[in-house]
């Protein structure tokens, strides 16, 4: 689903638009009217990744088919492209949710460019920090789906659905939203890790994807020691008459993930699978509240920064034996 389609009622442009893209590597379609345009990607949903429409044209103008475009398919990058350029077009746009506005003329090495920037900024923003975004940006390489090492954090509420089972549902969300998804994603963004999705109460963070570091695996460490630090301020300030507390479990393992972008065409998005994954995901489950987890993998890449302790072997799901995990003590400053 990489495809761009260009909507135009000028013939001359969409010809100029779709010789100064022919070298992409992602094939180009054209469309003479906003009509057309959208009945072309009703028929080609699954194949259109970025729609470029006029702003000026006869019947439904570039707004109003971008617009269907996105009710079509919001995961679609829609840009705006207009001759008049004006202050009151690019407002408008911006209103309309339209992820980027292009004015004529332009080189066509302008036009590449700024697809490209526009694209990637749709894509990324959502997921990543700004230097992550940055680093990106000047390498689109970094979002091709690879096999690579990661490391993996997984958090979640203990006892969360007994504490929320007598509470209103925007308190929950209320909680939820300020006291543990905002606060912990600040936390993963400072140690350059990506906050890849909530599951419920639970918070999947990816340390190595989009971009590897040689120290992710201490990064991922020192984000759960400060989540652990940050709970314990929060629950302080907590007012215990609600009934929420926030006593969190973490998981962390590190190994081979593939990272990539998957999903429909309703739904898709930039993240890692594999059996790193499912490590992290089954110790956060045995790892009680206050306490962080880790697997040898991970204990080995942080052995000069964190002290850790070995716990008894365990059985873990998809592991033939026992597995030996390993509790890091956050309560003790890293060593140097």
């Amino acid at each position: 689903m990489n495809g761009l389609l260009f909507i135009d009622d000028e013939e001359g442009m969409r010809r100029s638009v779709a010789r100064a893209l022919q070298r992409e590597s992602y094939p180009i379609f054209t469309a003479e009217s906003g009509e057309a345009g959208v009945q072309f990607v009703k028929d080609h949903l699954p194949d259109i990744g970025t729609v470029i429409s006029d702003l000026k044209m006869p019947g439904m103008d570039g707004l109003e088919a971008l617009a269907v475009v996105r009710n079509l398919n919001p995961d679609i990058t829609r840009i705006i492209l207009s001759g008049y350029a004006t202050v009151e077009s690019a407002i408008q746009a911006t209103n309309e949710g339209i992820d980027g506005f292009l004015t004529k003329p332009f080189d066509n090495r302008e036009l590449r460019a700024k697809i490209h920037e526009i694209t990637v900024r749709k894509r990324l923003r959502q997921f990543v920090s700004d230097p992550i975004y940055q680093e990106i940006t000047d390498s689109p390489d970094a979002l091709k789906p690879r096999l690579h090492e990661a490391t993996i954090l997984f958090s979640d509420i203990r006892n969360f659905t007994q504490m929320s089972g007598k509470a209103e549902a925007h308190h929950i969300a209320a909680f939820l939203n300020q006291h543990y998804f905002t606060p912990m994603a600040e936390i993963i963004h400072q140690h350059h890790g990506t906050t890849d999705k909530h599951i419920g109460d639970s918070i999947m963070a990816v340390f190595g994807a989009p971009i590897l570091h040689p120290d992710d695996a201490v990064h991922a460490v020192q984000t759960a020691v400060d989540m652990q630090d940050t709970a314990d301020r929060i629950n302080r300030a907590l007012d215990r008459k609600n009934g929420f507390r926030l006593n969190i479990g973490i998981g962390i393992s590190t190994g081979k993930v593939f990272s990539g972008i998957l999903g429909s065409i309703r739904k898709r998005e930039f993240t890692s699978i594999g059996m790193a994954v499912n490590m992290a995901s089954r110790l956060q489950r045995i790892a009680g509240a206050d306490e962080i987890l880790i697997c040898s993998a991970t204990r080995i890449k942080v052995l000069e920064q964190f002290q850790t302790e070995a716990l008894p072997p365990v059985a873990i799901k998809g592991i033939e034996a026992l597995v030996t995990t390993y509790r890091v003590k956050p309560w003790l400053r890293p060593q140097t």
